[in-house]
């Protein structure tokens, strides 16, 4: 099957990138370490920095070839990983900060941005290497660069572990603590998901699953831009003709990340996994998902009306990008996190957009509660809490939600974090202090719906 665009697709993509922030967001290269185990914990690190660095050593140059000879942006050139706590179960230290500088270590050698799979599986319980590496989180990314983590503490089949998401609030909290001279910005490196999936390309979440090949090709593309400025001439339309709107474009920016997709898999001679066509926001005027939903005509993001402009949103865009790709996967979605979108920051400030509000949002959409700042004196318990509403939207619904706060040591409602990059500032939101210690404590497993029964 052919996969050139033809003169009048080119002029297009041309444009979008020249004004609407069309991107590939990144090129992630996922690969297994499950070869890697040892008894000796410096040998499992050593294993791990030859693995990643021989098989993902032309990774950063492909990556920058296929941007030089296109035109098209390549942003980021990411690695994933098996998840740590399998690759170390074998070992008989549980100081596992070993193996994320080993890791670190490895993608500051290679070049690559961020490095993903320092990460538990423990939705139906935890394993002893399970909990060394949740353990080992707060010290692991404070003394890291590159390295991110994530934490999948439920599932539609399995249900929510409770004792995990009570131990994470103080995870998150201990994070944020030993960060803090940089506006607790370790916290921007860590999510805990429900329903994780194994082909993500995005930070901070993205790993390499059991299920995956030895290494894998997956490219995330992003252009809220482009939607934006598609809908500028639906205005007065019918939302039948908004969705047909966003299904087309979302059709010619898959085509874009297909086309990405395989040619980096031709050069680097790694089977092309998935295109994940999410709307990942920027701080940049222009490349907003709130802005988009304010043209679909809510006067500000937050407002009554949002979460059906979401819901629509996010389902045209999936529409869009399964007939330009059957290889579709990821998250694949609109990505709502508050410090990395533009209008959103603004809607928080105004005080328009809420915590209450964005977790109604994510009941439609791609992922969760993403990048939003919290008073520094949110006790572990809320956080925990606030992890736990997040993973049932996920649970109940059969979707991937996710959690990423910052609580912000030393910062309260009105101040802001200013993280920079693609990650942008955030607003300090306030959280609702009415106590939740007595649900939090119960510990055990919130049982999985009914509707995990399919067989």
């Amino acid at each position: 099957m052919s996969y050139l665009m033809n003169s009048e697709e080119i002029l297009q993509t041309i444009q979008m990138i020249e004004q609407q922030h069309l991107d590939v967001r990144t090129i992630t290269m996922g690969i297994s370490l499950q070869d890697c185990g040892d008894e000796d914990i410096q040998a499992c690190a050593e294993k791990i920095y030859e693995k990643i660095c021989k098989s993902a050593k032309d990774l950063v140059k492909t990556g920058e070839e296929i941007e030089q000879e296109y035109g098209i942006p390549i942003v980021n050139k990411r690695i994933s990983v098996t998840p740590i706590s399998i690759v170390a179960a074998s070992c008989k230290s549980d100081d596992y900060t070993i193996l994320a500088k080993s890791m670190d270590r490895a993608a500051a050698e290679i070049g690559v941005n961020f490095i993903g799979g320092f990460s538990a599986l423990v939705q139906k319980g935890a394993t002893e290497s399970d909990r060394a590496l949740i353990s080992a989180i707060p010290q692991a990314l404070a003394e890291t660069e590159r390295v991110c983590a994530s934490v999948n503490v439920g599932s539609t089949k399995a249900g929510i572990n409770m004792d995990a998401v009570k131990e994470l609030g103080h995870t998150v909290k201990e994070l944020a603590e030993k960060t803090k001279e940089n506006d607790s910005i370790g916290c921007s490196k860590l999510v805990i998901f429900c329903n994780a999936v194994e082909d993500n390309p995005f930070m901070a979440g993205a790993f390499h699953g059991v299920g995956e090949p030895e290494r894998v090709i997956n490219v995330g593309v992003s252009g809220p831009g482009v939607v934006y400025s598609a809908l500028k001439d639906c205005q007065g339309k019918s939302f039948d003709e908004v969705a047909e709107t966003i299904k087309r474009t979302a059709f010619k920016v898959t085509r874009m990340g297909q086309l990405v997709a395989r040619e980096a898999s031709r050069r680097l001679d790694v089977p092309f996994g998935i295109v994940d066509l999410s709307l990942a926001p920027t701080p940049a005027q222009g490349d907003s998902v709130a802005r988009i939903l304010e043209e679909i005509g809510v006067d500000v993001c937050g407002a009554p009306g949002t979460t059906a402009a979401l819901a629509m949103l996010n389902d045209a865009v999936k529409k869009g990008g399964v007939m330009a790709s059957s290889q579709v996967g990821g998250l694949s979605g609109a990505f709502i996190p508050v410090s990395e979108d533009e209008g959103m920051i603004a809607a928080a400030k105004e005080g328009t957009l809420c915590i209450e509000k964005l977790e109604a949002m994510t009941c439609v959409c791609s992922v969760g509660l993403d990048m939003i700042a919290i008073p520094g004196d949110t006790t572990a318990e809320t956080i925990s809490a606030i992890i736990a509403d997040e993973a049932a939207i996920g649970m109940i619904n059969n979707k991937t939600t996710a959690v990423r706060l910052i609580p912000a040591v030393g910062k309260t409602v009105g101040d802001s974090v200013m993280i920079g990059g693609l990650f942008g500032e955030a607003p300090v939101m306030p959280v609702k202090t009415a106590g939740c210690q007595r649900f939090v404590d119960r510990g055990g497993r919130i049982p999985a719906p009914i509707n995990s029964l399919r067989n």
